[in-house]
């Protein structure tokens, strides 16, 4: 028996970004792409057990998880829809229920028209770049003679199981040992997601007093002008309701920023301050040793080390992270965007368990976020500009440009050790991500108007 070929225009280009499957829905994401997608899935995810699929609230996400479950009981394994529910339900439900895999239906931060999917093996791990290219392999048609099945006469089954997300929802609750928020006022921005599955119960549930926004499953609003991509409204919110703080998650939850009760943003590098000095205080840090990436702000890492830390830097990515912290064997990492990574919490970034962890840090302190953030850092001005990549200029590569090198060379020289500048493409998006970091603004703003300036001649020029 043959399968459909590989996607149309799938033979010369990677199908796995950083962060999964992701595209434009119709486009190049398509139900007949997650119906393969879902099959070969099901043959790289070879441990007995059921497959674990969850979604977030995106109009195309039952379309497409139909699609992934039909593969993956083609395949013949078992199937498990959770329905809406953060990311990290998937890899936590994996690990308690002896799963084989699971995958998550979700364009995480992207916005409504977008979808992709997250693939995680019997560890609640994301797979790794062999099970990837195992994978595309069989998409583009070069493993179907080593993995092609000669028959369907084993069928899989897909149940509905969205009560277990009842277990997640009491892991989180139990993470943070016994501890409460009785009477602290909060601020949710659900951001019309995945958050909006329990979220606002978890919460509740240990007395905060709360004010929620964008907190119904709404897939056409997903993080349009809300979340943690766009914190003014939660801003807005936490000055008029004299609250305490405030936290935004992104679509899929796997990621959270803070405000203070000053409007001031809490990033994910003052999470991993933060939480990092407090476990560093307690002995818990082993080497006092911080994961973080590339992003991450110098003042950050300057006020870190001044702390008697270390701080190692890796490239953008969860994944990366998690690479790292398990070599090292670290006990905190993550990234500026809020995707933060404990290794007493599963190693698996989790945007409710990391803001139930800073609001029960600063009850325990009787500390206001306001004032933990004071005990922080000052971070260095940073302005991330973005140029869009079209089909036609994915061809030229820029990292190679002679123009755009030594345009970098002279800001690098300029700014010395006072700052950094950093040129990389997005995984998940046809970006080119250009940074700049100073001490003074002044440079900031110079540098990072010259670069895009340069890169976007070279770029665009015949």
């Amino acid at each position: 028996m043959h399968l459909v070929g590989p996607p149309q225009g799938a033979k010369n280009k990677r199908i796995f970004g950083t962060d999964g499957v992701r595209g434009h829905v119709g486009k190049g994401l398509t139900p007949a792409l997650l119906l393969q997608l879902g099959f070969w899935s099901g043959h790289v995810l070879t441990k007995e057990g059921p497959i674990i699929i969850g979604q977030d609230s995106r109009e195309s996400g039952d379309m497409l998880t139909s699609a992934l479950a039909a593969g993956l009981s083609a395949a013949g394994k078992e199937v498990w829809l959770i329905g809406i529910c953060p990311t990290p339900a998937v890899p936590y439900l994996i690990k308690n229920s002896g799963a084989s895999g699971g995958l998550m239906v979700s364009a995480s931060h992207n916005p409504p028209e977008d979808n992709g999917v997250k693939i995680f093996d019997e560890n609640g791990v994301k797979i790794d770049s062999g099970k990837q290219l195992q994978i595309e392999g069989s998409l583009k048609g070069e493993l179907f003679n080593t993995l092609s099945p000669t028959n369907f006469s084993n069928f899989g089954r897909t149940f509905q199981r969205h009560e277990l997300l009842a277990e997640y929802q009491e892991g989180l609750i139990n993470s943070v040992q016994g501890k409460n928020l009785n009477g602290v006022p909060i601020v949710l921005d659900l951001c019309w997601g995945s958050a909006t599955a329990c979220g606002a119960e978890i919460f509740d549930s240990l007395g905060a007093v709360l004010t929620v926004l964008h907190g119904e499953p709404d897939g056409k609003k997903i993080n349009l002008n809300c979340g943690s991509t766009e914190l003014g409204p939660l801003r807005a919110a936490v000055l008029q309701k004299n609250a305490e703080m405030g936290f935004a998650f992104d679509g899929d939850s796997d990621r959270m920023l803070a405000v203070d009760k000053e409007g001031r943003i809490i990033d994910g590098d003052h999470v991993l301050y933060l939480w990092g000095a407090n476990l560093q205080n307690r002995g818990e840090l082993p080497q006092n040793r911080l994961i973080a990436t590339v992003m991450s702000n110098l003042g950050f890492e300057r006020a870190w080390e001044a702390r008697g830390g270390l701080l190692e830097r890796t490239a953008v990515g969860d994944q990366n992270v998690y690479s790292a912290m398990i070599k090292t064997g670290a006990a905190l990492g993550g990234e500026q965007s809020g995707h933060i990574l404990s290794a007493s919490h599963g190693l698996c970034g989790d945007g409710l368990l990391t803001a139930l962890q800073v609001a029960t840090i600063c009850q325990e302190q009787h500390l206001t976020l306001a004032q933990w953030r004071d005990e922080s850092f000052n971070a260095f001005p940073q302005k991330l500009v973005n140029i869009s990549i079209t089909s036609s200029l994915e061809h030229k590569d820029w990292n190679t440009c002679e123009t755009i090198k030594e345009a970098v060379f002279k800001a690098e020289s300029s700014l010395k050790e006072n700052g950094r500048v950093l040129l990389r493409k997005s995984g998940t998006e046809p970006l080119l991500r250009v940074m700049v970091e100073a001490r003074e603004e002044s440079d900031v703003n110079f540098w990072c108007s010259h670069l895009v300036k340069v890169i976007t001649q070279s770029l665009y020029s015949d």
